[in-house]
C-alpha cells in the first residue's frame, strides 16, 4: 500500500511524500480529526531558529489527532475503532523518570513525521481507544493530557496548602489547565490572571479572574502554573514570585525561544520549588480522556474549539494555518485526504 505523507519542506511549503506501508507488527490508524498546536505554527511560520529548521524539517506536521483502526496484527483494535494517538516515542521506561522525559524519546512533529498523513503506522502502546468523547473534541486529548500531566506533578511535587491556586495565561492552555484543576481538586480556589477580557470571559467556572494589570498588592497564591510562553513567560514568572506564598510551587508549562532571567534570590528567600513541565505520556491520556467523557467537562472544551472546514488538499492545510493564526484559541479540521 502506498502511503501519502504531507510534509513542510520549509516554511509555508508542503511537499508529499510516497511511501511504502507494509502491514506488518505495527497498528494502522486512518488520521480522522486533529488539531493545530503552537508548535506546529511556529514551524509553518518558519519562527524556529534557522538551525532548528535545518534540523526539523522535512516532516509531517500535527501532533493531536483522532483517528479510526485500520488494522491491527494482535486484533484487539477492531477497524473501525475510534482512538487518539500519543507522539511521544519513549525506547524505554527508566524507573521514576516519566516517559515524555526519558531518554531516548522523540516527538512526533518535532523532527519526525506527524499525523500529517494518509496513514500513520504506530506501535500499539501508542495508540488509545477513545469512546463517549466528540471526534472534534477528542482530537484535542493531547492538549488535554498535557493538562493532566502538570496537574499530576503538582499534586505529588506541592505542600498540602492548596486553598489558591494561581493559573498565569488566558490562552487555550491556561484555559484546559483550569478545567483539569477544577476537576481534580474542586476544594481549591483558582484564580486566573491573563490580558484580554474577552479570553478571561470564557473562564467563567473558576473562582476569580484577574486582569495582569490590574492585581492586587495583597493578592496571594500558594501555588501556581504558568501557561504564558513566549515574551510572557518573563513577566509571568516575575508576578508569580512577587505573589506567591513562602515555599509554594511553580509550574512552568510555556514555552519560549528565549531565556527567560529570574529573580533567584526571591526563589531562594521563598524557599519556592520550580518545576518545568511538558508533553505527557499515556497514563495521562487515559486520564484525560476519563475527564472528557464528563459532560459538563467536554462542553466547556466545546466553547474554545473552533472547527475549520475539512481539508482534501494542500491548498486546505494552508488555509487552516491561515486561519488558526487568527483564531482565539484551538483550531481542529477534518481530515479528508
Amino acid at each position: 500500500m502506498i502511503n501519502q505523507i504531507y510534509q513542510l519542506t520549509e516554511p509555508k511549503v508542503f511537499s508529499v511524500k510516497y511511501e511504502d506501508l507494509s502491514f506488518g507488527d505495527k497498528v494502522i490508524v486512518r488520521p480522522e480529526y486533529m488539531a493545530v498546536c503552537h508548535a506546529d505554527q511556529r514551524y509553518y511560520l518558519g519562527r524556529r531558529s534557522a538551525q532548528a529548521l535545518r534540523k526539523k524539517l522535512p516532516m509531517a506536521l500535527i501532533h493531536e489527532c483522532f483517528g479510526r483502526i485500520v488494522y491491527d496484527p494482535e486484533g484487539k483494535l477492531q477497524p473501525g475503532q475510534g482512538v487518539v494517538l500519543i507522539p511521544n516515542i519513549p525506547e524505554r521506561t527508566d524507573g521514576p523518570i516519566y516517559e515524555n522525559y526519558a531518554e531516548g524519546s522523540y516527538f512526533l512533529s518535532s523532527g519526525y513525521d506527524g499525523f500529517m498523513q494518509e496513514m500513520v503506522t504506530m506501535r500499539a502502546d501508542r495508540v488509545v481507544p477513545c469512546t463517549g468523547v466528540q471526534p472534534q473534541i477528542a482530537a484535542i486529548t493531547e492538549f488535554v493530557s498535557v493538562a493532566v500531566h502538570a496537574a499530576t506533578r503538582f499534586d505529588r511535587v506541592a505542600h498540602e496548602v492548596r486553598e489558591r491556586i494561581g493559573i498565569w495565561g488566558d490562552g487555550s492552555l491556561a484555559y484546559v489547565l483550569a478545567n483539569v484543576l477544577t476537576a481534580l481538586f474542586p476544594h481549591c480556589k483558582i484564580t486566573v490572571i491573563g490580558h484580554q477580557e474577552r479570553k478571561l470571559a470564557q473562564f467563567s467556572f473558576v473562582d476569580q479572574t484577574i486582569h495582569a494589570g490590574d492585581i492586587p498588592e495583597n493578592f496571594r497564591v500558594d501555588h501556581a502554573f504558568e501557561c504564558c510562553g513566549g515574551d510572557g513567560s518573563y513577566y509571568a514568572i516575575q508576578d508569580i514570585i512577587r505573589y506567591i506564598r513562602p515555599q509554594g510551587t511553580v509550574m512552568l508549562m510555556g514555552v519560549t525561544e528565549n531565556e527567560v532571567p529570574i529573580n533567584t534570590r526571591m526563589v531562594l528567600e521563598k524557599g519556592m520549588t520550580v518545576v518545568g513541565c511538558s508533553r505527557s505520556g499515556r497514563a495521562d491520556f487515559l486520564k484525560a480522556i476519563s475527564l472528557m467523557q464528563e459532560p459538563h467537562f467536554q462542553n466547556r472544551l466545546k466553547l474554545v474549539v473552533y472547527e475549520d472546514a475539512p481539508v482534501r488538499s494542500v491548498g486546505d492545510i494552508h488555509r487552516v494555518f491561515r486561519n488558526d493564526a487568527a483564531a482565539v484559541f484551538k483550531t481542529v479540521f477534518k481530515w479528508e485526504v
